[in-house]
């Protein structure tokens, strides 16, 4: 990952920028390796699995289930609690996101989740809500 010199604020670059540009459009994308066939994430510039440098950009089916949640206190001038959950993908790669539409101690572990992309002034995030939510 690039810094700017100006601010010290890292930018994006390679398979990370691409990734970016496609969460401000509002996709969901990870990688897969054309040899070993395994999902990848985070982007990478070769196979973490087998050094292969043949990584293709796919949509995941979204679905995920809850592998651990802690909750984050807050003031709520602050903006309140909320989660930070270890999501893995049906894809089998694991991300760090947060489950929404529900109250923080409602998340549980073995939770069936979907992703969802939120889009606030050009920056994708991708969260998650329960499948029976959804």
């Amino acid at each position: 990952m690039m810094t700017s010199v100006e601010n010290d604020t890292p930018q994006a670059s390679g398979p990370d920028l691409h990734y970016q540009q496609a969460l401000a459009q509002g996709k969901f994308l990870i990688q897969r390796c054309d040899a070993c066939a395994r999902a990848v994430f985070y982007p990478r510039m070769v196979c973490p699995h087998c050094g292969a440098p043949d990584l293709r950009w796919e949509t995941p089916s979204g679905r995920g289930t809850v592998y651990s949640t802690t909750i984050v206190r807050r003031k709520a001038e602050a903006g309140g609690d909320y989660n930070v959950a270890l999501i893995d993908l049906d894809e089998g790669v694991r991300m760090m996101s947060r489950v929404e539409g529900m109250a923080p101690d409602a998340v549980r572990i073995g939770m069936d989740v979907r992703a969802d992309v939120r889009v606030h002034q050009n920056q994708g995030l991708v969260v998650f809500v329960a499948r029976e939510a959804a």
